[in-house]
């Protein structure tokens, strides 16, 4: 899905996870968010879209028409009352985001967002402080308006404090959550 093409779709990720992103005319990308699987893409109103998204690893989505697939909404009271809770959910995440771009130091950034992201992908759960990392190091930093750099001295600074550990690329464990909990809410 491309910003500004035709958006005649909807979409629900059924497996894998993408990413949503704006280009800025320098050509710099700002990751506006991750999907997982049984998230939606496409909702917002208009004509085309108003974002881009990317696979991050093999997805499956499923694509509905919108005409019918507001029909079906309409229609469908559990459905209905499910895609409002995501907006709302969507809408929190967004508000987030501001506040985490706006104001929190890149450490308080990458705790917030180790913090959150296990709750993000239902479909697939994962042991207690484990974290899956579908995304790159440099997805992370698009996502957190920070440099590739910093994210990986951060990350570095959190392993040597004993907050995580790093097992491979794609996964991290925390091993103090309430301590990376604190660094998330700005109390250290």
């Amino acid at each position: 899905m491309r910003e500004g093409d035709a958006a005649p779709y909807v979409f629900n990720i059924t497996t894998g996870s993408l990413r949503v992103y704006k280009l800025l005319p320098d050509g710099r990308r700002q990751i506006t968010g991750f999907l997982f699987a049984g998230d939606f893409l496409g909702l917002a109103v208009g004509e085309s879209y108003v974002f881009s998204a990317e696979a991050m690893e093999p997805s499956t989505v499923c694509r509905f028409r919108k005409g019918p697939f507001r029909a079906l909404v309409a229609h469908s009271p559990p459905l209905e009352h499910l895609l409002l809770d995501r907006t709302y959910r969507e809408l929190a995440a967004a508000q987030n985001q501001m506040l985490l771009l706006g104001r929190k130091t890149a450490i308080e950034r990458m705790a917030s967002f180790l913090f959150e992201l296990p709750g993000y992908d239902p479909a697939r759960p994962s042991a207690p402080g484990q974290v899956r990392l579908p995304m790159k190091r440099g997805d992370i930093a698009d996502y957190l308006g920070l440099t590739v750099e910093t994210v990986s001295r951060v990350l570095t600074r959190m392993k040597v404090k004993g907050l995580i550990s790093i097992p491979s690329p794609n996964e991290l464990i925390v091993e103090r959550p309430e301590r990376l909990r604190q660094h998330a809410l700005g109390e250290v």
